[in-house]
């Protein structure tokens, strides 16, 4: 499960690019990918339309996402919670109250050599800096990574 504040820009890029790098690697069978938000404020909507379009520069498929929050029947049924920056760390400890299982990561904490829990860099922000290339890019190099780190 990737999750970002509104579940509108980074968490459902990373969740569509996740699908796809997993497509073509050929175990898109073996996992259930899924994104939601830290926040009430834009469920129900679809992705953010500049998110949609770099998607679709980079011929990811995006269709039929409606931002949803998350919740605690999520954490107890998905094996990793993948958060996009520290804030969405606090956000959902909100929700979750602890990560007793040992479940949340940030993304780019798989690009380390040694991954470690949370102590990755943040997945910048586009919906304030509006350069949804360069979140791209982090996510993409993110999703890689998680996928080695899966080793499937």
């Amino acid at each position: 499960m990737f999750v970002c504040h509104g579940n509108i820009c980074r968490s459902p890029m990373a969740e569509f690019i996740m699908k796809e790098l997993a497509r073509k690697a050929g175990v898109a069978d073996c996992l259930h990918i899924d994104s939601s938000a830290t926040s009430n404020e834009e469920i129900g909507n679809g992705i953010y339309p500049p998110a949609e379009y770099t998607l679709s520069m980079h011929s990811v498929p995006c269709e039929g996402h409606r931002a949803h929050r998350f919740t605690v029947e999520e954490y107890n049924s998905f094996d990793m919670v993948v958060v996009m920056e520290d804030y969405n760390v606090r956000n959902l400890m909100r929700i979750i109250g602890c990560d007793c299982e040992g479940k949340v990561w940030k993304l780019l904490d798989f690009v380390a050599d040694e991954p470690q829990r949370c102590a990755g860099a943040d997945i910048s922000d586009p919906w304030y800096h509006g350069n949804f290339d360069k979140t791209y890019k982090e996510i993409y190099s993110g999703c890689k990574a998680l996928l080695k780190y899966l080793d499937l």
